[in-house]
């Protein structure tokens, strides 16, 4: 893609924090407008570090989450109304490890299965690491 302008390449990188009331926190960098004119605007960033990069502040992860994240939860992932168990058959992941070469220098990684309760390990190549969403007994 391809900008015409710097301004047009900062607008396509900047986003808004999420939150609904963003706006209503009083702060400098939030102000707009002239002097006599001057209104609280949704803050506008390029990053941002709270809620998985969505919110400026964790007032406004807070505000957001104490409105709508009961309907999130109902609506999105199921609310879980009896606990989840981790068994044998549900306790693997896939993990890696860094082997770091004592005389050469450098490192090799070893990718595996792993089960945390019983604390096996499958080795496996990173091809399968990369494919695979079971291990394979």
């Amino acid at each position: 893609m391809e900008y015409s302008s710097q301004s047009e390449r900062t607008e396509m990188a900047l986003k808004y924090c999420q939150s609904h009331k963003c706006h209503t926190y009083d702060t400098k960098d939030r102000k707009r407008g002239s002097k006599g004119n001057r209104k609280n605007q949704t803050r506008r960033r390029s990053d941002f570090y709270y809620g998985g990069g969505n919110f400026c502040s964790m007032n406004c992860y807070n505000d957001w989450a104490s409105d709508f994240m009961d309907r999130a939860i109902d609506q999105v992932s199921g609310r879980i109304n009896e606990p989840i168990i981790l068994t044998e058959e549900n306790a693997w992941q896939k993990r890696y490890d860094y082997n770091f070469n004592r005389n050469g220098g450098g490192y090799t990684i070893l990718y595996m299965w792993y089960n945390t309760l019983t604390e096996q390990r499958i080795d496996i190549t990173k091809q399968e690491f990369d494919t695979q969403s079971q291990p394979q007994l």
